[in-house]
């Protein structure tokens, strides 16, 4: 063992408090040190003896237990058939679930939208029980954000997910009918959130709404995104490239603004 670094002495080793120390000028040169010897007492030499022919414990870690190519074709059956049919639930609930983080923050959502949907998830697995978890990730946060108040295009999961569009609508759905959601968005949050995307003024955005309830008779059945965009755009009086920005805000084409438009009654 080298000498003290300071004055150069002896050094000792104090087991009781897991200290180096000098025994000259008292520097405590290690400390935390692990007890290598066992973690038994023997009080006699016929009690060391007995205790030190003991083997060490072994730990038994998850490698050690699992199915080895050695073990034949009809054990990695047996494993796969387990892997497949007994845990499948908890391994498609972590998948969907990690698939719900990594979209959630792609798209920008609060946590509390993400807390929503895993608890939805957790509840309701059986209804989407056919459906890969890209597509339940991505079902789950659009129908969370419209009863949340913060409604959001399709289209802003899908940039975030290589999903099928279709499929997606289809989960959402089948989620909405067990689920019962009590709250849906209204034509306040459409209009509010693509006005503060396209960086509108409240007072166009309100002219805009009263546009959308005076024409109330003509949506039910429409997409709401395409008629809060066609709203803004005549509150603002057809602004040059506005059309564009709703557009890619709202996530629908520009022609379906237009052919909106032309149905509304100023």
């Amino acid at each position: 063992m080298p000498g003290c670094p300071d004055c150069n002495g002896l050094l000792k080793t104090d087991p009781e408090r897991g200290e180096i120390v000098c025994t000259q000028c008292g520097l405590v040169v290690a400390e935390s040190a692990v007890d290598m010897g066992p973690e038994w007492r023997a009080y006699n030499e016929w009690d060391k003896e007995k205790r030190e022919r003991t083997a060490p414990l072994k730990l038994v870690v998850k490698t050690d237990i699992a199915v080895r190519p050695e073990h034949g074709t009809e054990w990695r059956m047996l494993a796969k058939f387990h892997r497949e049919t007994l845990h499948s639930p908890e391994w498609k609930l972590t998948e969907i679930v990690g698939e719900l983080r990594r979209v959630k923050e792609c798209v920008g959502l609060p946590q509390s939208v993400a807390e929503e949907a895993e608890a939805l998830v957790r509840r309701y697995l059986r209804v989407v029980k056919g459906y890969a978890p890209e597509v339940v990730a991505v079902a789950l946060l659009w129908t969370v954000t419209k009863t949340a108040g913060e409604p959001r295009p399709l289209e802003d999961f899908l940039r975030c997910s290589k999903t099928d569009k279709r499929r997606v609508v289809k989960a959402a759905w089948r989620l909405k009918e067990a689920v019962k959601l009590g709250r849906r968005p209204t034509l306040e949050d459409y209009v509010g959130t693509l006005a503060a995307r396209v960086n509108l003024s409240p007072a166009t955005a309100k002219s805009a709404l009263d546009m959308l309830k005076r024409n109330r008779r003509i949506l039910p059945g429409k997409n709401p995104w395409v008629w809060a965009a066609a709203a803004l755009w005549l509150a603002s009086f057809k602004r040059i490239g506005l059309l564009k920005a709703l557009a890619e805000a709202a996530g629908v084409a520009p022609s379906s603004i237009r052919d909106a438009a032309k149905q509304l009654r100023l």
